[in-house]
């Protein structure tokens, strides 16, 4: 029970790095840590710090809370909650001038812009 959550905390490591195309070596230089490290970290080999923990979501560029929102394997997602993920994570890059675009192009696609006001 102990290692479970070691286990699925590194996993969700692993998935958020891998969105945003970093090795492990460049991820344990942005946090300060050796690239080993942080494979220990995501096979849950390594009971990680709080403080260690933070300086993984600054590096990854992702809050706290991130780290610890994961789906558990063996849930299905919908094909659509999939789709919706990845729009999110596409647009987590973006400045806010971007994704206010996409968002008015999304309420035009679907006749929705006189529900909402824009900016």
């Amino acid at each position: 029970m102990d290692n479970d959550i070691l286990k699925l905390v590194g996993k969700r490591i692993r998935s958020l790095r891998k969105e945003r195309e970093m090795s492990q070596e460049l991820l344990g230089e942005k946090g300060g840590f050796h690239y080993s490290y942080i494979g220990q970290i995501e096979r849950g080999e390594k009971n990680i710090s709080l403080l260690n923990l933070a300086k993984v979501a600054s590096a990854l560029e992702v809050s706290l809370s991130q780290l610890f929102t994961y789906v558990d394997e063996e849930e299905k997602r919908t094909e659509s909650e999939t789709d919706l993920q990845e729009i999110l994570s596409t647009l987590r890059y973006h400045g806010p001038e971007q994704v206010r675009m996409v968002r008015n192009v999304v309420r035009e696609i679907l006749g929705e812009n006189d529900k909402y006001t824009t900016d």
